[in-house]
């Protein structure tokens, strides 16, 4: 790796993001660098990006908003698997692409493919260092080269963020305890708890049969859970799902559902 030793040389500087991003490109050009700190399901640390403001409204502002947290790579930051580089296409549910979050939010990047270095800081913090291309997807090569840097980039990230700490002090709701407090007040009691379950996999872009083979129940169940709720809300739409889930993560939940989704719809727009 050509720039291993400014890399190293800026651990603990201001500079280290802008290092780290040059290495990488030295690697694999790209276009966009991102870094988010994760702790729990908090509102994830923006501890660098490279991104122009326009792109920046939507790549941080908006997805620290409430996005984030059904996507695939702050997922990967809750789950016991293996740190290392994860391809997004890898790591998403079976229906990402045809899912509301990709359609409703990630659609808007306009971005060929995003992959991310899942690095675990401390028990505390996880960063994910995502490398974001607009043309073309990585290929295998370039993913193989990016893969042999990983113990330089693992050890310089840990020792550069080990310090950091989040403003409430890591202790965040657990997302779990989240998404229920939300669909308890979207729906006032009404939904289930097996319904808060096909909503939460539904919204993460899992397909009927895979969420009935998580959940242990048949496809045809998961679709009249999912009418069930429909009703319930009073919506009509998985679109109007996601604007409801993010109105709700916000604490923006009124009386009526389809109003929120019509208020989140037009921040959107």
């Amino acid at each position: 790796m050509v720039h291993a030793g400014r890399i190293v040389e800026d651990i603990g500087s201001p500079d280290f993001g802008r290092s780290l991003a040059g290495g990488l490109r030295s690697v694999a050009p790209y276009d966009f660098t991102v870094i988010f700190g994760y702790v729990g399901s908090a509102r994830p640390l923006d501890l660098y990006d490279d991104f122009p403001p326009d792109r920046r409204l939507l790549h941080v502002e908006e997805y620290q908003e409430g996005p984030y947290l059904l996507d695939p790579f702050f997922l990967a930051t809750l789950d016991l698997s293996e740190p290392g580089l994860k391809r997004l296409r890898e790591i998403a549910p079976d229906r990402f692409y045809q899912g509301e979050y990709y359609r409703s939010y990630y659609a808007q990047t306009g971005l060929a493919e995003e992959i991310g270095y899942v690095i675990r800081v401390n028990d505390t913090l996880t960063i994910v260092v995502s490398l974001m291309r607009k043309e073309k997807r990585f290929s295998t090569a370039e993913v193989r080269a990016l893969k042999q840097v990983w113990p330089v980039i693992d050890a310089a990230c840990r020792k550069h963020w080990q310090n950091v700490v989040p403003a409430d002090g890591g202790q965040s709701q657990d997302i779990a305890e989240r998404i229920e407090d939300a669909f308890q007040r979207i729906g006032e009691g009404v939904l289930t708890a097996r319904e808060r379950q096909v909503v939460e996999l539904t919204l993460r872009g899992h397909s009927a049969d895979a969420i009935g083979s998580q959940l242990g129940i048949s496809s045809g169940t998961v679709r009249i859970h999912r009418r069930n709720i429909y009703t319930k809300l009073r919506i009509s739409s998985q679109g109007e799902l996601f604007s409801v889930f993010i109105n709700a993560m916000l604490g923006d939940v009124q009386d009526d559902p389809p109003a929120s989704a019509a208020r989140a719809r037009t921040r959107r727009s």
